[in-house]
């Protein structure tokens, strides 16, 4: 009886979280398709179910690796509950490529033989990021876009499964600034001091994601 409680396995978030493999990837939104373009080549052969926050981020993904020639599967909120199925039907069949999704329409599907779950971006919800992960729990890995906005969520997620993501750099990869109109600055001065260190943190954050030209 001992000897089969030692063996039994546990899928809490801080069981799934310790002993699955995690890479956090620090990128601005921006950069995140040029980014995953250039790991995506790293990863040829395997089987990836990529997550995006909404409908709208999904179609610019797949209309820019379109650009490139990388043909992926999509299914989002707009599309039929029948071309859902059919492209999940389909992404099942597949030994490697990638499928394009949200949270909400995730619930509703099931896959088959993912290797890579990959959080294009982080969820609104910190513990859906375990809800992806046990997709891959020990046999495959997890690998996450963390946007400067993303830092609390991340910590939130990394507290709730008692483990830190390994994080990495891509290596070659130019970290690029957003280039944006002049428009007047209608921000109003920080009141609290509280508040004026929360903005200088910030910045700090950006200041080492964002190579100083």
């Amino acid at each position: 009886m001992s000897e089969e409680k030692s063996k039994k396995k546990y899928y809490d978030q801080v069981s799934v979280g310790n002993r699955t493999k995690q890479r956090a990837y620090f990128v601005q939104n921006h950069d995140k398709n040029r980014m995953f373009e250039e790991l995506l080549k790293t990863l040829k052969e395997k089987k990836i179910l990529l997550f995006v926050k909404s409908k709208r981020r999904a179609d610019e993904l797949v209309e820019y690796l379109a650009s490139k020639d990388v043909t992926v599967l999509c299914a989002h909120g707009n599309h039929r509950a029948s071309q859902i199925d059919e492209r999940a039907a389909a992404f099942n069949t597949q030994k490697s490529g990638v499928f394009i999704t949200t949270d909400k329409i995730f619930e509703k599907l099931t896959f088959d033989g993912i290797e890579v779950v990959m959080s294009y971006d982080l969820p609104l919800e910190a513990g859906d990021y375990f809800k992806r992960l046990i997709l891959v729990d020990e046999k495959g890995e997890g690998i996450a876009f963390v946007d400067p906005e993303d830092e609390a969520t991340l910590a939130r997620i990394e507290h709730m499964m008692k483990c830190e993501m390994q994080e990495e750099e891509l290596e070659g990869f130019l970290h690029t600034k957003l280039e944006q109109v002049p428009v007047k600055d209608k921000t109003k001065k920080p009141r609290h001091k509280k508040v004026q260190q929360r903005a200088k943190r910030k910045a700090e954050i950006k200041s080492k994601w964002v190579p100083a030209k």
